[in-house]
């Protein structure tokens, strides 16, 4: 009981200088991340680095950039702004190799700042909806201070850690940050459908937050034998989980568990996962290992992207040069998916951006990064179809994503791409 303080007095252990990591995404530990805010004054130099956090992130204030650095691993909307302001900065990563950054001390951390549940009876604490590389920065921060919350589901796996290894405890008690379902659109019901239309019983799934994996799941409700092994999930299992449909029976690692290594969602799913051994969370390392996601039979990964060129380049983590989001796990799973026997790898997006900009494109954007390559690609779906493009030419390749374009774009396209090759 004695490592109980308040935030205010944890937080006085970052100097000068420190690198500090947030644990990620639902768990963002924001109480602690607050409280070192109110000592901008007191400190120079800081580096707060972290994968994407919810909610609100004051040291990442412009005018604070004396005090405070931002070193995004996956950029969040929260943070975005500090790159073009200079107060942050990008590290590309796969989210599989994250957790070795720490281990091999490319980026030693002074202090972790982390969001667990209550100790129980044996004194031991769980990182609950978010382990990702936070396993790794406890090991091998000197100092881990942690916000001990008891609205913070228990979960099993890696992110199980005795009070021992916990220099300060913060009590606090606030909800975890949610996402509410949203009802998709009519396009996102027909990609959700394509991408269904490619699951066969006994197929492990891999797929994000959002309304397209969202649709997809609600379209395999008389599927059987499914496998869960994903970086994240949401709501949109339960009920297939409820239903037996997702029992993880013919996975290859990991069997008869459902395996990710971070969740965001409502209350339901936070409650679902609370105390519930058939939920086993792991770090990045492991859930996002390649060799791993390939011993599953059937393996689909469903991700998504910012736009595809027509030769199928996926850029997901920039708007030309301007860094939007980040590397994460998607080539991790692509690359595992493609390798495990009978595997797909799916890319899934609107055909058209809210402006109605086409997104699928005879050219990536200048500045644009490459996060799947054309060599690593599969299949690319809009409303408007699926593209199939493996052992696919250059030349097939453009006439399968032209089919799949925006109608009201396809000419452009395909004229666009072969003015360009007139100049090489």
């Amino acid at each position: 009981m004695s490592k109980y303080v308040t935030a205010d007095e944890a937080v006085k252990i970052v100097k000068s200088g420190d690198r500090v990591y947030l644990q990620a995404a639902a768990a963002a530990p924001t109480i602690l991340a607050n409280a070192l805010t109110e000592r901008a004054s007191e400190l120079r130099d800081v580096e707060i680095c972290h994968l994407h956090v919810e909610g609100e992130a004051r040291y990442a204030n412009p005018e604070l950039r004396d005090s405070f650095h931002v070193n995004s691993f996956f950029i969040g909307a929260n943070v975005r702004h500090t790159l073009q302001a200079g107060n942050g900065s990008y590290t590309p990563v796969f989210l599989s190799e994250l957790p070795n950054l720490f281990r091999k001390n490319v980026l030693p951390i002074d202090v972790a700042f982390i969001h667990v549940s209550p100790p129980d009876n044996h004194g031991y604490c769980s990182l609950g909806v978010s382990v990702e590389a936070t396993v790794a920065a406890i090991e091998n921060a000197k100092v881990v201070v942690a916000q001990v919350n008891p609205q913070m589901p228990r979960t099993f796996g890696d992110g199980i850690l005795h009070v021992s290894e916990i220099d300060f405890l913060v009590a606090v008690d606030s909800p975890i940050y949610g996402h509410e379902v949203k009802p998709f659109t009519a396009e996102e019901e027909k990609i959700g459908a394509f991408v269904a239309s490619l699951i066969e019983d006994k197929s492990t799934l891999q797929m994000g937050i959002g309304s397209i994996p969202n649709a997809a799941l609600s379209m395999l409700k008389n599927h059987k034998d499914l496998g869960l092994h994903t970086e994240m999930f949401s709501d949109g299992v339960i009920d297939l989980i409820e239903s037996d449909v997702i029992n993880c029976n013919y996975k290859g690692t990991l069997r008869g568990r459902v395996l990710a290594t971070f969740l965001m969602g409502s209350k339901r799913l936070y409650d679902y996962v609370d105390n519930n051994p058939f939920i086993e969370m792991k770090e990045s390392s492991m859930v996002n290992d390649t060799a791993r996601i390939r011993k599953n039979p059937k393996m689909v990964a469903i991700n998504s992207a910012i736009e595809v060129d027509v030769t199928g380049q996926v850029c997901a983590d920039s708007i030309g040069p301007k860094m939007y989001s980040g590397v994460g796990g998607q080539m991790d799973f692509i690359r595992g998916a493609s390798l495990s026997q009978g595997g797909k790898a799916i890319i899934a997006l609107p055909s058209v951006t809210k402006n109605g900009t086409s997104r699928i494109v005879p050219f990536l954007k200048q500045g644009a990064g490459v996060v799947t390559t054309r060599a690593h690609v599969q299949y690319i779906i809009t409303e408007y179809g699926i593209a199939d493009l493996y052992g696919k030419t250059l030349k097939q390749r453009t006439i399968e994503l032209v089919k799949i374009a925006h109608p009201n774009h396809q000419e452009n396209i395909e004229k666009g791409y072969y003015e360009m090759l007139k100049h090489f």
